[in-house]
């Protein structure tokens, strides 16, 4: 059961081989066992999954259940979920109880699927290794003396040690996707505007986007099935028709062209990751794809473009916590400035402020057109790049992540090495592109390694089939940790 496809675990309800009420307790009694260790999950509420599991057999039961009915979900603590404790990683959050259900959340409810818990991250989905959470880092299954990646590390961990059968993430600049490939896992950050972002507490507006984690191609396609769709609540929100992304998921990859960027191809790839990739470019050649070299100039610029526009956001989204209307509040304080600034202080962590600090230094007079304006225009530059590759490929390939799952520490006192983590992963947000992490092997101390794949606008359908004709040829994401 614990390696179950969702589809898999989707046929056993219906079948009533199983009932929604068992497979959530399983699932419970795993993550309360193995929680302590890992730290995945900052809030278990078993009896409200187990109430939303018996009434999703009652739906299976009368006939209309939904290919996600019954089958537990873990929610990134950044998706506002009612009546459960949402953090986003944060003292400042630490004791707010949220009003109502981000618009993914309430996509999952209609479809009958149960909340198993919301998952560790780092503070505010700032950080690349789930080291900056308030309530601890998660650690990753494979090694324990591993980061997990971040910001959705949580999210990752508990799919991997199978804490659940599949978890929502958001994807900022890599969020989705590093913490996917260091923890063995696939995962997929859609175009930006195909997942509502109404009651996913915002990091940086232009760049944020929710997507699924799961073991295989397969079960992210039926969660995206499910994710996707217009909202009118978020202005971001694309209106489009309705796609159902498993249905490219059998075709052939006959004549597919993969597009190789020679900027990806470089010195700075540990050799074990690079061995890993090109093993996996290989299996597609032999399933009928062919490689083409493509290039994508302006990638050198993409983290210190994401540097100067995400904390410029950042300073500006995370100006209302402010300890007036809710969230954490300094318990003594002269004047309403006092309070301000106590607590803020308090509620914030390092990695938090940092980032309000470069964002506030970038919008200020003076600087803003100096760099945040000179952002804007790369910004622009690496999407007409993109844009120009795509002309000569159907896909683009390369590492998720230049290095597998660093020590736990080992780059916490060096915020532009930890920054670099994401070199492959940030252009793709700056774009607007979607684009999917999954498992190809195993590197230095048999830690996982992830193969990057970027699709044009609104490929998914594509891309996942990509994947998942890799996978049916593969077995790297059956893998699972040893406990």
């Amino acid at each position: 059961m614990l390696n179950a496809s969702l589809k898999q675990l989707s046929a056993m309800l219906a079948a009533r081989k199983i009932s929604s009420v068992e497979l959530t307790s399983e699932f419970l009694k795993r993550s309360r066992a193995l929680n302590p260790t890992y730290n995945a999950f900052i809030t278990l509420d078993e009896e409200t999954s187990l109430a939303q599991a018996q009434a999703a057999d009652t739906l299976i039961a009368s006939g209309r259940g939904q290919s996600l009915t019954g089958i537990p979900i873990a929610q990134k603590d950044i998706f506002c979920t009612k009546g459960w404790l949402t953090t986003c990683g944060s003292k400042m959050l630490s004791n707010f109880i949220s009003p109502y259900d981000a618009h993914v959340i309430g996509r999952f409810n209609a479809g009958g699927a149960v909340n198993i818990g919301k998952t560790n991250m780092d503070e505010f989905a700032m950080g690349s290794s789930n080291e900056t959470s308030f309530y601890g880092p998660v650690k990753n299954p494979w090694d324990t003396a591993a980061v997990p990646g971040g910001s959705s590390g949580g999210s990752a961990c508990a799919v991997a040690a199978r804490m659940a059968p599949a978890a929502t993430g958001t994807d900022t600049g890599g969020s989705i996707r590093q913490p996917a490939a260091l923890c063995g896992i696939s995962g997929l950050k859609p175009t930006y505007g195909l997942v509502s972002r109404y009651g996913m507490i915002a990091f940086a507006s232009s760049l944020d986007q929710g997507g699924p984690m799961a073991k295989s191609a397969e079960d992210l396609a039926l969660m995206l099935n499910v994710m996707a769709g217009f909202d009118a609540r978020d202005s971001t929100s694309l209106e489009r028709e309705p796609e159902d992304y498993t249905r490219d998921l059998e075709k052939p990859l006959e004549g597919l062209r993969i597009g190789l960027p020679k900027e990806y191809f470089v010195k700075e790839i540990d050799e074990d990751v690079a061995r890993a990739v090109e093993a996996a470019i290989g299996q597609y050649r032999k399933l009928g794809a062919k490689t083409v070299e493509v290039s994508l100039p302006n990638t050198k610029l993409s983290v210190p473009v994401y540097y100067v526009l995400a904390p410029a956001e950042a300073s500006s989204n995370l100006s209302r916590f402010d300890g007036v209307r809710y969230g954490h509040r300094a318990p003594d304080y002269l004047d309403l400035n006092d309070m301000y600034r106590k607590t803020r202080s308090q509620g914030f962590g390092a990695e938090v402020k940092r980032r309000i600090l470069i964002g506030t230094y970038v919008l200020s007079h003076g600087y803003y057109d100096a760099y945040y304006i000179q952002a804007q225009k790369l910004r622009r530059l690496m999407a007409q790049d993109f844009a120009g590759a795509f002309e000569q490929c159907d896909v683009i390939m390369g590492p998720t992540s230049p290095t597998v799952a660093f020590n736990l520490g080992e780059r916490s006192s060096d915020p532009v090495q930890m920054y670099l983590s994401d070199a492959y992963t940030i252009a793709v947000n700056l774009a607007g592109l979607p684009a999917m992490s999954i498992p190809v092997g195993f590197g230095h101390k048999n830690r996982p390694v992830g193969l990057h794949i970027i699709g044009n606008y609104f490929a998914e359908a594509q891309m996942l089939n990509v994947a998942h004709q890799y996978q049916l040829a593969s077995d790297w994401h059956t893998r699972m940790p040893k406990e």
